[in-house]
């Protein structure tokens, strides 16, 4: 099976994005507290994050008549979140002063230049918008990574957009993300994450969630079952404006943070080959395994054999320094002086590969009691 390319990885392995939530209602001030408390927590945990916004070229993105419409969600909310290009900067630059990387999502073409404007590295591209294609064309004109949201999609809906990046080029990540908000722990469904990195294995796989129960439990899950990119809204308590329950404030973010770190730790290294064993593990097993022991006294010249071993030797612990175990005796080796009843066979009894190769004889002369 295929696997995500170096630069894909490089680009999206490990990357955590913040999205702020709401455009932080379009005050600069608020926009500028959350750069800066979770620009903090992300320095603190020594994470590789984005901080994204929103760009809506508003009065085209709303039709005239329905301009300062209140009964309608999603118009009154774009409204009273719209910022202007110079309030954009301002926290755009807020955002590279943190270290962390600035990045947004555009939902209309124009909003597609402010990108290229801004200099944005990545673009994300939003769950309704996954078969947008006049929009995803001109994204894919920027050549920038993308990121696709896969709340909603159906799988002709992925197959499409993962093969209109894949022709062009472009590199890549498909998030798992339910477009419920909040979502409920029973809605998370993270075995989609198995499906998306079966079904597109070339490509990263993230998670983007909208929980709001706990900040650890499906981090760890998601770890796990190979999810390599992460997103959260985020918010912060000020000016009296309430936190979405969807959002994560920073001490929540650092404990999100912290069970990535704890993921990596219990996770080990990569999962491709097998490990290297730890001279700590090799020791305590080498203290388990039994030692071969002579039954009677057994003269010189003795030849074994699988046939006649349990007539002479018999298997026991503890395992000595420079005894043979169980693992090495072989037909065809020769004792090359005597040995008495109860006895260790030590490597210094026999001839053959184990004595006269240095490697293996420092081995075994290393380990045991």
């Amino acid at each position: 099976m295929s696997a995500p390319s170096a630069r894909d990885r490089e680009i999206f392995e490990n990357l955590f994005v913040l999205e702020a939530a709401n455009n932080h209602w379009g005050d600069v001030e608020r926009g500028l507290k959350i750069v800066r408390d979770f620009g903090t927590v992300v320095r603190y945990n020594n994470i590789k994050a984005a901080i994204k916004f929103q760009f809506r070229q508003v009065d085209n993105f709303i039709h005239p008549d329905y301009a300062g419409n209140k009964e309608v969600r999603y118009i009154s909310k774009t409204e009273a979140t719209k910022l202007n290009m110079e309030q954009f900067s301002v926290l755009v630059k807020e955002v590279t002063n943190v270290g962390c990387i600035p990045m947004a999502t555009p939902f209309d073409e124009a909003s597609v230049d402010m990108c290229i404007a801004f200099d944005m590295p990545i673009i994300k591209v939003a769950s309704s918008d996954i078969n947008d294609w006049p929009l995803l064309e001109k994204i894919a004109s920027t050549r920038r990574p993308v990121i696709v949201s896969s709340g909603g999609a159906t799988e002709k809906n992925l197959d499409e957009v993962v093969s209109f990046f894949e022709n062009r080029d472009i590199s890549l990540a498909i998030n798992h993300c339910v477009s419920l908000y909040p979502s409920e722990d029973h809605e998370l469904e993270l075995n989609q994450i198995d499906y998306l990195k079966e079904r597109f294995p070339e490509h990263v796989i993230g998670f983007s969630t909208h929980e709001y129960h706990d900040w650890e439990a499906s981090m760890h899950i998601s770890y796990g079952k190979g999810a390599r990119s992460w997103e959260r809204h985020i918010d912060v308590d000020y000016a009296g404006i309430p936190v979405s329950p969807y959002c994560s404030v920073p001490e929540q973010v650092d404990k999100w943070f912290k069970a990535f770190q704890k993921s990596r730790e219990m996770s080990g290294g990569a999962g491709t080959q097998r490990r290297i064993l730890p001279k700590r593990e090799i020791e305590y097993l080498d203290a388990l395994v039994r030692g071969v022991y002579a039954k009677r006294d057994i003269p010189a010249g003795y030849v074994f054999s699988k046939d006649s071993f349990d007539d002479d030797f018999y298997l026991a612990i503890p395992l000595l320094k420079g005894q043979l175990s169980c693992r090495e005796v072989m037909n065809g080796e020769r004792l090359v002086q005597e040995i008495q009843a109860n006895k260790a066979l030590s490597i210094n009894y026999i001839g053959g590969p184990y004595n006269e190769n240095a490697t293996l004889r420092a081995l075994i002369l290393e380990r045991g009691l």
